[in-house]
C-alpha cells in the first residue's frame, strides 16, 4: 500500500524528470500544463486538483486553456504572462524545479491545527503571500490567507466533534453500522 499509494509518487519528483515531463513526450510546454500535476495530485487523498480545478484560477484555466494569447505554454514560466496561475506557475515560480520550495501552507494531513505563528510558518505564509501579490495585493492575500486559517480551525472543530459522537455511540453500544434486522424498504424486502 505505502509503495503503491506514497512511495510512487513522494519520490518520483526528486528522482525522476518523467513525473512531469511525459517519458514519450519530453516536452516542457507540456510539463507547463496544470493537468500534468493531477497525475498524483487528486483523488481522496490529495485533493489539490479538485480544489483547483473548482477554485477560480482553475476556472479561468479551463475556460481560456486553448487561447495562446491567454496561456502561451511554449514561453518559459519565468516569461509567462497568464491570465490566471496555472499549478506551475506559482509552486514552479520562475521555473525552478523544486515544488516543495514553495509548497502551500496547509496540508491535510493533521497540520489543521499547526502552531501558524511558529518561525517555520510565519516564512511559509510571507513567501504564499508574495507568490500572490503577483496579481492581487499584500492585503488580499493576507486576508484569504487569514480566511483559510478560520477555515481549518472550524473543520478541525468539526472533525473532533464527529469523532466524539462516533466514539459516544460505540460506548453507548450503539456502534453497530447496520441494525440486524433492517425495516422492509418500499418494495418489502429486507
Amino acid at each position: 500500500g505505502d509503495t503503491a499509494g506514497c512511495t510512487f509518487c513522494h519520490t518520483s519528483p526528486e528522482e525522476r524528470c518523467s513525473t512531469c515531463h511525459q517519458r514519450h513526450q519530453f516536452n516542457p510546454a507540456v510539463a507547463r500544463k496544470s493537468e500534468q500535476c493531477k497525475t498524483c495530485h487528486w483523488g481522496k487523498d490529495h485533493r489539490d486538483w479538485e480544489a483547483y480545478d473548482i477554485s477560480i484560477h482553475g476556472t479561468v484555466y479551463q475556460v481560456n486553456k486553448w487561447d495562446l494569447t491567454q496561456f502561451d505554454m511554449s514561453k518559459k514560466l519565468a516569461d509567462a504572462d497568464y491570465v490566471g496561475p496555472t499549478c506551475q506557475y506559482c509552486h514552479m515560480r520562475g521555473g525552478h524545479h523544486n515544488v516543495q520550495r514553495l509548497s502551500t501552507v496547509y496540508t491535510s494531513m493533521g497540520m489543521s491545527n499547526a502552531d501558524r505563528g511558529a518561525p517555520l510558518w510565519k516564512e511559509k505564509r510571507d513567501t504564499w503571500v508574495s507568490e500572490c501579490d503577483d496579481c492581487h495585493s499584500p492585503r488580499f492575500a493576507r486576508e484569504n490567507l487569514q480566511a483559510m486559517d478560520e477555515a481549518c480551525k472550524d473543520a478541525g472543530l468539526k472533525y473532533t466533534e464527529t469523532f466524539k459522537v462516533a466514539e459516544n455511540l460505540m460506548l453507548d453500544g450503539m456502534g453497530e453500522p447496520m441494525p440486524k434486522d433492517p425495516a422492509p424498504d418500499w418494495s418489502g424486502q429486507h
